[in-house]
């Protein structure tokens, strides 16, 4: 496939990892084949990490607390950016750890069953980390869009209409 035909695949698998390689070809003017090849190649390099749903868990029956998580470090000779975003990456709580420019280095996503959860997660185990110098924590109370997808239904209005 051609460089700017990779680009046009990756697009829309982001866009919908459900379509099939079927649909896929259709859209891109390319056998069936070519993208089956195409895919593989592009998982095989770690371009393509994986696939996920995305889930509205206000609508289901499980609890869910999530947390933004600002953390300012201090890299050690023997420990850089890198290295202290990978430690912090291993927790399984985190689900996405970003460095970042401006007042903190590193922003975490992370989630729990209850506030409580996520307060003793920075508490034992970031806290107690070497290279954390402070953190700063914000927890998510609705989510009205996340990665391209509207979350939250179109709101009501529903005031009252008075005539006088």
């Amino acid at each position: 496939m051609k460089e700017m035909d990779t680009g046009k695949l990756l697009k829309l698998v982001a866009d919908d990892a459900q379509l099939s390689h079927a649909q896929l070809a259709v859209m891109l003017g390319v056998s069936e084949q070519e993208i089956s090849d195409a895919i593989a190649g592009l998982e095989q390099k770690g371009i393509i990490r994986g696939y996920k749903a995305l889930i509205d868990w206000d609508k289901t029956g499980h609890n869910l607390v999530s947390a933004r998580i600002e953390i300012k470090v201090t890299p050690k000779a023997t420990m850089g950016f890198e290295e202290i975003a990978y430690t912090i990456s291993q927790f399984p709580e985190v689900e996405t750890c970003y460095l970042m420019s401006g007042g903190y280095d590193l922003a975490l996503t992370i989630s729990g069953k209850t506030f409580k959860d996520i307060a003793l997660f920075v508490a034992h185990r970031l806290a107690p980390l070497d290279a954390v110098q402070s953190t700063s924590t914000h927890f998510i109370l609705k989510k009205y869009k996340e990665r391209g997808l509207l979350m939250a239904d179109a709101p009501r209005d529903e005031r009252e209409v008075t005539s006088q």
